[in-house]
């Protein structure tokens, strides 16, 4: 069994062939597939997916930092209005400073918004950091203390910023990156225990090599175990088996 913790398949991306990407991820031995929500536009089209296959897609709620606007406080109440029993994780929320820093304060508000609703609700966090771990730090890393259960999606940083997070109980998203050749997360693979990592693919963005610059997609995280597979010496069958055990620690899948 592989999990793939972080997928987007609900966008127009893959209008066309979804039927035949869900059989090939099924093929490749994807038994779930999480899907973090983006905006209150993006809701209605994970319903739609989630009518596909619902045993396959377990949907999150959530505002991603890059589409927090003047208008963010709107925005929340649209999406999490909706929250119910359904939503195994609250995201993807956190801070982006590469798009814009327009709304950075905006950003921090909605993103400690969107952390005490997970404290509230008992419900783990799926965290965007992009240009901007060390402000991510700032405002998750108290929360520790608190019982937040976090995972640092797409992860930016090094084994020093891995070894912060690792050491506050929190998690490590590795997904296709770990195959591009100067991503410096060789170095963090390899030192960070394997039991801290969350494997996942970030479709349709992100793809691994050799399918890099073309759309992502679940089946492809198998590429993604091989990488890992090579860079610490595991087995892939015990690569896929502590990965799928930490995302059913960390989302508390019913199996």
């Amino acid at each position: 069994m592989i999990i793939d913790t972080h997928s987007h398949l609900y966008l127009e991306d893959f209008n066309d062939d979804i039927l035949q990407v869900i059989e090939r991820s099924k093929k490749a031995g994807v038994e779930k597939i999480v899907l973090p929500n983006i905006d209150d536009n993006s809701l209605a089209k994970m319903h739609n997916l989630l009518s596909l296959d619902p045993k396959l897609f377990y949907p999150c709620i959530g505002l991603h930092p890059t589409s927090v606007k003047e208008n963010y406080k709107e925005k929340l109440d649209n999406i999490f209005s909706d929250l119910n029993d359904d939503y195994i994780a609250i995201g993807e929320t956190g801070i982006d400073l590469y798009w814009d820093k327009t709304f950075f304060k905006e950003q921090q508000r909605a993103f400690e918004f969107q952390i005490e609703i997970a404290l509230k609700h008992i419900l783990p966090v799926i965290i965007h950091s992009r240009n901007s771990l060390e402000e991510t730090f700032e405002i998750v890393f108290p929360y520790s203390q608190k019982g937040l259960k976090a995972v640092f999606h797409c992860f930016p940083g090094n084994y020093e910023d891995a070894k912060k997070i690792v050491d506050k109980g929190f998690y490590i998203g590795i997904g296709g990156v770990v195959t591009f050749k100067n991503s410096g997360l060789h170095d963090v693979v390899k030192k960070i225990p394997i039991n801290n990592i969350l494997l996942e693919t970030d479709a349709p963005f992100l793809a691994p090599v050799p399918y890099r610059g073309r759309r992502n997609e679940p089946a492809y995280l198998e590429t993604i175990v091989q990488k890992i597979e090579e860079i610490t010496g595991l087995s892939s069958e015990n690569i896929k088996e502590i990965t799928s055990k930490n995302a059913i620690k960390f989302f508390n899948f019913k199996l």
